[in-house]
């Protein structure tokens, strides 16, 4: 059954509601896969495996009624375990949390189940979606190779989703945490317009910086994943107006005549050779499918990108002011720092902080009135190991990590991350392409098109 856990989502899909498959057979073999492979990779928090057969049942019954519900219904998938369920705990990577239960279930939990998704379960995190897995709790481990890094925070939806325990996942993105675990475990990844896709019932690293999106195996899978959990939510206030688009509807339309930004500067500058050739190799494969490459100044981020850690550090501690420094003894250290971090903030500091933060923004708006996309690489090194990830301890290092993600969360725009290549050691090397405010169905489709010229997003780890 291995060849069916590495079907996309949508492929899973047609295969369901054509009822060639059952969504009964297709969640026993997830939750087999997940038994079987899962003590070693660590990647779920909570397998629900009762309420999973029990959703499954109910779509196989709806499906076979004709009660067609879309794309999602019947497919099993996962959510990072940030996101409030009723049924299971919600952790957020932390042992203060491990036995918190909600009243009800975050909003992008609850339009999943209302389209059919059979959930199979809550996937594993950094502590508190930072930087670091908590000392007591296992991290999720890379399936390509177990001392390769798996990514942060949603270190467990990239593993799951590149192991084949679900077809589609869902992350989140503060700092780079939906693209990190997406290039390590050569997955794809959507990072939406912030305000697109509801936080509420979401536990917050930083409120302003917080992104949920889909991780999966192909540009079209994070599009009909993102058509069901984006829209306007009464309950968070800061959701833009309107309904989710139809992210599947152009698709197929290519990338002929679309403008894709490229600065040789920012993209080769510190940057490995062998992601500066996957990139490249991205850019020469966009042109040969008619894309128009412009060679781009992209704005300086280095202030908003030194400015990072201290902005999330402050809503960091806002959103744990009930526990930290209450609690302290329970946190594990990079999380504690982070918050210290921002409650030594002044108040001057914070406000150059926004005004600095507000002009990039406006920079890269200004940007995007010449070029539709640009593309950069998702990280400045490929495939760290985890002995590389451990030394990276100055702030040089951190910065090199950050600066390709962070300022694309600063500014609230869209990312899709996908993979572009793999290393000489048969490591994923992802790369991104970035839009507009609100040009999620442009960046699937554009995702879509380089997916069909290529087959890096079809290659998956052989796992025993």
């Amino acid at each position: 059954m291995s060849d069916l856990c590495f079907l996309t989502l949508l492929e899973v899909s047609r295969q369901i509601q054509a009822r060639a498959l059952s969504p009964v057979e297709v969640t026993k073999a997830e939750l087999d896969r997940i038994a079987t492979l899962d003590p070693k990779l660590k990647s779920y928090a909570t397998v629900m495996a009762d309420s999973a057969m029990a959703r499954a049942k109910r779509a196989e019954a709806e499906i076979g009624r004709g009660e067609l519900k879309g794309p999602l219904h019947g497919v099993p998938i996962a959510v990072k375990d940030l996101c409030w369920t009723t049924n299971a705990p919600t952790a957020a990577g932390m042992t203060i949390h491990k036995a918190y239960m909600p009243s009800e279930d975050a909003t992008v939990v609850r339009r999943l189940s209302d389209a059919g998704a059979v959930i199979l379960g809550k996937l594993q995190l950094t502590e508190g979606a930072y930087a670091d897995h908590h000392p007591e709790i296992a991290a999720p481990r890379n399936p390509w190779n177990a001392e390769a890094w798996p990514g942060v925070s949603s270190s467990g939806s990239g593993v799951a989703t590149a192991a084949g325990l679900c077809y589609g996942s869902l992350g989140s993105d503060t700092g780079g945490s939906i693209r990190f675990p997406s290039a390590a475990n050569g997955v794809t990844g959507l990072k939406p317009t912030w305000g697109r896709v509801s936080r509420y019932g979401v536990f917050e690293l930083a409120a302003s910086l917080d992104h949920i999106g889909p991780m999966t195996r192909s540009a079209a899978d994070c599009g009909a994943m993102l058509g069901v959990i984006a829209g306007e939510d009464p309950k968070d206030p800061t959701t833009l107006p309107g309904p989710a688009a139809d992210y599947l509807a152009g698709v197929s339309e290519g990338v002929r005549g679309l403008r894709v930004g490229y600065d040789p500067v920012w993209c080769e500058t510190e940057v490995d050779e062998p992601t500066v050739d996957a990139v490249r190799a991205a850019r020469e494969t966009l042109a040969s499918l008619g894309a128009t490459i412009v060679e781009t100044k992209t704005p300086d981020s280095r202030a908003v990108l030194a400015d990072w850690i201290p902005n999330c550090g402050i809503e960091t501690a806002v959103a744990h002011e009930e526990t930290y420094p209450a609690r302290k003894g329970e946190y594990g250290p990079t999380l504690a720092g982070l918050i210290d971090v921002g409650r030594a903030l002044s108040a001057f500091d914070y406000q150059k902080i926004l005004l600095r933060r507000a002009a990039f923004k406006g920079a890269v708006a200004q940007m995007f009135g010449s070029i539709d996309l640009l593309l950069v690489p998702a990280q400045s090194f490929a495939a760290p190991t985890l002995a590389d990830m451990a030394t990276l301890g100055n702030s040089s290092d951190i910065a090199r990590l950050l600066r390709f993600t962070c300022p694309f969360d600063s500014s609230g725009n869209p990312t899709i991350t996908m993979p572009g290549g793999f290393t000489a050691s048969g490591l994923p090397i992802g790369l991104q392409l970035v839009g507009p405010h609100l040009s999620e169905a442009l960046l699937v489709r554009a995702g879509a098109a380089f997916q069909s010229a290529t087959d890096w997003n079809r290659r998956h780890p052989v796992l025993n």
